[in-house]
């Protein structure tokens, strides 16, 4: 996904700065990819920092948790402990949003995140996230939903419960205080 924002030099070396200290607390997301590498691919690719900012801002925390080992690309993905504050209390997209009678919420996941220049989590992608770490434990994330169950009215979250990951479904046009989405960059 492609965003054309982008941030003033100040807030991008803040932004940075930010991205360095959380990659060196948490190791254990990025075994053997060093900071170094990652900081040249950001200053590389400065499109990529708004979204960045926009997790940030919106209190995904975003972390990388991987590499491409084909494009060399690093993946951020949203690694805040629960599911983003800034980002809770939505329909699952505009279709389900619109389909509320009363109490319509503000926003919607899918719209959020194609205006923060992010994809939401995939249910592969949350269950490798789920590996790295313990998230979710009194939030839930909305994840990418398939055609097959979005044309039926569903959309799919996940949340780690009793040990485990589980993802399950509700109906597009639901939304709870507790229930937000994370997100991914691949820089």
């Amino acid at each position: 996904m492609t965003n054309k924002k982008q941030l003033p030099s100040a807030q991008q070396e803040e932004l940075i700065r930010v991205l360095k200290t959380r990659f060196g607390q948490n190791s254990r997301r990025h075994k053997g990819l060093g900071w170094a590498e990652v900081q040249a691919r950001l200053e590389a690719n400065p499109e990529k920092l708004w979204p960045l900012h926009e997790m940030e801002r919106t209190g995904g925390e975003p972390d990388v948790v991987g590499q491409d080992e084909k494009t060399g690309e690093y993946f951020f993905y949203d690694c805040s402990a629960e599911s983003p504050r800034g980002r809770r209390s939505v329909c699952y997209d505009w279709e389900g949003q619109e389909s509320r009678k009363e109490n319509k919420p503000e926003n919607n996941a899918v719209d959020m995140a194609a205006a923060m220049g992010i994809e939401i989590l995939t249910e592969e992608q949350y269950r490798e996230l789920q590996k790295l770490g313990t998230f979710d434990t009194k939030t839930s994330s909305w994840l990418k939903t398939p055609a097959d169950i979005r044309k039926l009215g569903g959309a799919i979250f996940g949340d780690f419960r009793y040990g485990h990951v589980f993802v399950y479904h509700n109906g597009a046009q639901s939304y709870y205080a507790a229930r937000g989405f994370r997100g991914a960059v691949r820089v």
